[in-house]
């Protein structure tokens, strides 16, 4: 039997993150079942589920106290439950192109909520268009909806959109890009 744990880490960016925390959960005979990693700003983001034969993964954040003491935020959080509690939940697939501005994501994000859709993943980019240099926003999201959620959620979405300048498109995912359990 083994025994889950995210791990999340936070800290100045710099060659060698990776291989440390993934050394510490090799070193104690565990397994990166799942991760998303990043940087953003000058910080280094880890974000990852491991698993570990019983009684290996206690003491990981131990492994990793050099990391902390060196200004890096570490956080280990038990995961305890491999119950997916969206089963029978529609997938789908947000992707939103346009200008940049001050609050798209949690324009997205409250319409999303209000309907009880629940975001599964979301990545999102600012850059600079090549040729004016105007800010342009990317943002792609996979989402849950209820099986009785009132469809009324994706115009909203769309209004958004249209309210915003933005380019929203919603669809139902694809399976092979879509698992609402990355450790199933």
């Amino acid at each position: 039997m083994s025994r889950k744990f995210v791990l999340t880490l936070t800290g100045p960016d710099r060659v060698g993150i990776v291989e440390e925390v993934t050394r510490a959960v090799f070193g104690r005979g565990g397994n990166v079942e799942a991760s998303r990693m990043a940087r953003l700003g000058g910080e280094f983001a880890v974000l990852l589920l491991a698993a570990f034969p019983e009684g290996k993964g206690g003491d990981l954040g131990g492994d990793l106290a050099d990391l902390a003491d060196r200004g890096f935020k570490v956080a280990i959080t038990p995961a305890d439950s491999d119950a997916n509690p969206h089963v029978g939940w529609i997938p789908y697939r947000i992707v939103v192109d346009g200008a940049d501005d001050e609050g798209i994501i949690h324009q997205i994000a409250s319409r999303l909520a209000r309907h009880g859709v629940s975001i599964e993943e979301m990545d999102s980019e600012s850059t600079l268009a090549p040729t004016s240099g105007a800010p342009l926003f990317a943002m792609t999201a996979l989402v849950l909806a209820p099986p009785d959620a009132d469809p009324s959620w994706i115009a909203e979405l769309e209004e958004v959109g249209w309210t915003m300048n933005l380019e929203v498109d919603v669809a139902p995912a694809d399976e092979d890009e879509f698992d609402a359990d990355p450790t199933a």
